[in-house]
């Protein structure tokens, strides 16, 4: 199932348009870490209309809280964590222009319809390979919120990240297609 493309962030809505449910993507560029409490500070900034510590216009947020680098590592294990936990936040970003996230896990309803209306992706990680997707990150530096540790706000710059689409633009929902293919 699906094809494999290589994408190159910022994301457009042209590239967020050709993707399908099951679609292998190797991301190359800039992403940004995120996880709660993160997400909550670009929430109440966004909310109150002030200005944020990173463009989310065509960007991609990767849920994650890497291990610290061992020497001569740019980042220690780096695997998904689960994504429901910004789904509170994701629809409000999508609508402020933020094109893909990636985690693990199904999302939610209002997130999988602010995929469709604003056209955004939702990609999905595999979880358990953490070191093996650190070794497509070619650099890490914090950029925001750094008294959170792990969840501080990371710029990566990646090369083939790999990842699965799992929610598209047209409603598809992978976890959703996969119950009722295996289904008894």
């Amino acid at each position: 199932m699906g094809n494999e493309i290589k994408l190159k962030t910022p994301l457009s809505d042209e590239d967020i348009e050709k993707l399908k449910i099951g679609d292998k993507v190797l991301l190359s560029g800039i992403i940004y870490t995120g996880r709660d409490a993160a997400h909550k500070r670009l929430y109440a900034l966004l909310k109150t209309g002030k200005p944020l510590p990173i463009n989310i216009k065509g960007a991609v947020i990767y849920y994650v809280g890497p291990a610290p680098a061992k020497p001569d590592y740019v980042i220690g294990s780096a695997g998904p964590t689960t994504s429901y936990r910004m789904d509170p936040f994701t629809p409000f970003m999508h609508e402020k222009g933020l094109k893909a996230t990636i985690g693990k896990g199904n999302r939610n309803k209002d997130v999988r319809e602010s995929l469709q209306k604003y056209k955004g992706v939702y990609l999905a990680a595999t979880g358990g390979v953490a070191a093996l997707i650190a070794k497509s990150i070619k650099s890490a530096k914090i950029i925001a919120y750094e008294d959170l540790g792990a969840e501080a706000i990371r710029e990566l710059v990646v090369e083939d990240f790999p990842c699965t689409v799992a929610n598209d633009c047209r409603g598809g929902d992978l976890f959703e297609q996969g119950i009722k293919e295996f289904k008894i």
